[in-house]
């Protein structure tokens, strides 16, 4: 199991359309809309997540955040629609998806697979608008996409997948000895496992907003160099941060990621934006927890 393809399922019951910015854009979810925000953040589930994992974030950002959760086709209320199978059509309409909500200065926040689609989606909007208006990128339980691996799960039997998926400790264990939850389940973490397996890293221009690595301590999926590599990929700063915990450390860490996202978005606020002076070179001491 690769770093870009783990999974985490919810034993509660499938989320509604609650939240949605528009009734015909479920790409979004809008859980506590926010009259006058600052800065929103999107935020990109793991392979075979949702948007309601994001929902737990609502509550303990200020008031001057307002959270976007994407919502990728082909679970929860979606779950009639088509998978999108690759990295690059997930980015297309996210980045469509987003175009209305771009008044405001946005971070990103995706974990896991989520993290390479917050990536790829940065480096569109860049494209759009080369001022930019991504204030901050913040990746985790990923390393950088520079760093080369291959998986094969989504090739697995539904048994070896549902091994895999325990090894990970992200799935609750009644669902995973649910066998109906994992019929409707496995689909769309295939997909997901597929979109990271196809993900082929294309070199550019790098960004210029800040990138917060956010790792679990005991995640043997992302090693100090493939966090640390993630440096390379920006002209601004780069902070690393470490949580107690594996692959899915967010579940228990959710206050102190929090509490991280709002002391960077923070700083991000106060600091000039990409007209104002360079960010300070990176440097390897700087490095925290890693």
């Amino acid at each position: 199991m690769t770093p870009g393809s783990g999974s985490r399922i919810s034993g509660g019951s499938a989320a509604t359309a609650l939240g949605s910015t528009d009734a015909d854009d479920l790409w979004l979810r809008r859980y506590r809309p926010v009259a006058d925000p600052a800065l929103r953040l999107v935020c990109l589930p793991h392979a075979g997540g949702s948007a309601s994992a994001f929902l737990p974030f609502t509550p303990l950002l200020p008031d001057w955040v307002e959270v976007l959760a994407v919502q990728y086709p082909g679970r929860q209320d979606r779950r009639l629609e088509p998978f999108v199978d690759t990295v690059d059509g997930l980015v297309t309409h996210i980045a469509g998806a987003l175009g209305p909500w771009l008044d405001r200065p946005v971070a990103l926040f995706g974990h896991s697979l989520g993290s390479l689609v917050a990536f790829e989606t940065a480096r569109r909007l860049a494209e759009q608008a080369p001022e930019g208006r991504v204030a901050h990128l913040f990746v985790s339980g990923r390393v950088a996409p520079t760093i080369a691996h291959r998986t094969t799960a989504h090739l697995l039997s539904d048994d070896r997948l549902v091994a895999k998926l325990a090894e990970l400790q992200g799935t609750d264990p009644r669902v995973l000895a649910d066998q109906e939850v994992l019929r409707l389940a496995l689909p769309a973490i295939r997909n997901d496992y597929r979109a990271a397996a196809t993900y082929t890293w294309r070199p550019g221009a790098p960004l210029s907003c800040p990138i917060t690595v956010l790792t679990g301590s005991a995640d043997p999926h992302v090693p100090t160099d493939g966090a640390l590599a993630w440096h390379r990929l920006t002209n601004g700063e780069t902070a690393f941060r470490s949580f107690p915990g594996g692959h899915f450390y967010l579940t228990e860490q959710a206050e102190a990621v929090c509490r991280t996202i709002r002391t960077a978005t923070g700083l991000a606020m106060r600091r000039p934006h990409p007209s104002g002076p360079p960010a300070a070179p990176y440097d390897r001491e700087s490095a925290h927890d890693v």
